[in-house]
C-alpha cells in the first residue's frame, strides 16, 4: 500500500463514501508498482474478502469517473488501472509488452509531452493525455535469448 496516500481522504474529497470495498480496491491498486488489469485486481481482493466481480467492475468505473484511478488501454479490449495523478503520484508514461501483456510504469521524466502547443491549436479542452510505449519487455527478451554454451 502506498503509505503516502490517504485513500479514505481521497474518497471523501471526491464526494464518495469510503466503503470497505472502495478502500480495498484503492489499496490493491496503490500497493502495486505497475497498473493491474481487472483479473489481477479481483484475484488479489478475493484472497482476503468475499466480493463479487461485478462489484469490482462498478467500483473501478466509479473511481475512474471520479478521477481517483486511471483506466489505461492495454491494446484491444483490455484495460489496466493505476492511481490517477495526485500529490504523491505524478503523471507518467507506461510500457506495454506485446508478448506477455504486462504493463509497467516508466519514470515520469523519461518521456514527456508538453500539451500547451496542442491546446493552443486544438479548439476543445484536453482533459487527459495517455502515453503508452509498446514493445517487448526485458523478461520476454531473456526467455527467447539462446543460452550460451559453457
Amino acid at each position: 500500500m502506498c503509505h503516502k496516500c490517504d485513500y479514505f481522504r481521497l474518497l471523501r474529497q471526491s464526494g464518495l463514501s469510503p466503503t470497505d470495498n472502495r478502500l480495498m480496491v484503492l489499496e490493491v491498486i496503490g500497493s502495486n508498482n505497475s497498473p493491474l488489469n481487472t483479473t489481477e485486481i479481483f484475484q488479489t481482493l478475493i484472497r482476503n474478502r468475499k466480493i463479487n466481480r461485478v462489484t469490482v467492475y462498478r467500483i473501478l468505473d466509479l473511481l475512474v469517473e471520479k478521477g481517483l484511478v486511471d483506466k489505461l488501454s492495454g491494446g484491444g479490449r483490455s484495460f489496466y488501472y493505476g492511481l490517477a495523478p495526485n500529490d504523491h503520484h505524478h503523471r507518467h508514461p507506461h510500457f506495454f509488452c506485446k508478448t506477455c501483456g504486462n504493463m509497467e510504469c516508466l519514470n515520469p521524466d523519461s518521456l514527456s509531452l508538453d500539451v500547451a502547443p496542442l491546446q493552443r491549436t486544438y479548439p476543445g479542452v484536453i482533459e487527459n493525455v495517455e502515453i503508452r510505449v509498446d514493445g517487448v519487455c526485458k523478461n520476454c527478451i531473456r526467455r527467447v535469448e539462446p543460452v550460451e554454451a559453457v
